[in-house]
């Protein structure tokens, strides 16, 4: 029995994983976290690092999926260490060249949370990133994140530096939905080209949740890589 932390996309917290957790709980401990500012934990007042937060869970085996897998990808070049298999869905990257149409995204975004209009800011996510059909669930997770991160100012959030990705030596599972957008389905094509001991898996009929458009898909992937 393998302990296994999930980390949350950015677009909801730890609900999103309900699916893997269910399926993946019958044979290994897991643990899916609210990360700080989102569902059940408010974010900090203080500086903070989410490196840590991650840390605190370990050793194990590490899943993260878009900002979760941009922080499951620093925690395990962080505390190599302590990640025994890492995966990454659709994982975000620091400093990507990012398209005009993510660029776009996030200053609709930006300016919806300037306005106060917290809806708004929803929808530009959910129009953005959730398929039709599972939009009336990422909505009420989205909306408290919103309301969390914008309760008082945000902190300062602490980064390690990074370490190259070859030093990464676990072996990783690279992950990404046919239908994600094209900036993430470079970034995982870089991110198995660069880490040593990475497979990649395109799912088809999977946007950027893939645990929440493809779950049995996601499960089944899971499920084999924990049990090599």
């Amino acid at each position: 029995m393998a302990r296994v932390v999930m980390l949350h996309s950015a677009l909801g917290d730890s609900r999103l994983w309900k699916r893997q957790v269910a399926a993946l709980e019958r044979e290994h401990h897991v643990i899916a976290p609210d990360l700080p500012g989102w569902g059940e934990n408010p974010l900090p007042t203080e500086s903070f690092s989410l490196v840590d937060f991650a840390a605190g869970y370990l050793p194990g085996v590490l899943i993260g999926n878009s900002f979760g897998g941009a922080i499951a990808l620093r925690t395990a070049l962080a505390h190599p260490e302590l990640v025994e298999r890492l995966v990454l869905v659709a994982a975000g990257l620091p400093a990507w060249d990012w398209t005009e149409e993510m660029r776009a995204y996030f200053d609709a975004e930006q300016q919806a949370v300037d306005a106060g209009d917290l809806d708004g800011a929803t929808d530009v996510n959910l129009d953005f990133w959730v398929k039709p059909q599972h939009r009336d669930e990422v909505r009420p997770q989205q909306r408290r994140a919103l309301e969390l991160q914008t309760a008082h100012e945000e902190p300062e959030l602490i980064w390690p530096d990074m370490a190259p990705f070859s030093s990464l030596g676990m072996p990783t599972l690279v992950v990404v939905g046919a239908d994600d957008h094209a900036d993430f389905r470079a970034i995982a094509e870089h991110l198995a080209q660069e880490i040593p001991n990475a497979d990649l898996v395109v799912v088809p009929g999977a946007g950027h949740l893939v645990g929440v458009d493809q779950p049995e898909e996601l499960n089944a992937l899971l499920l084999e890589f924990l049990s090599d």
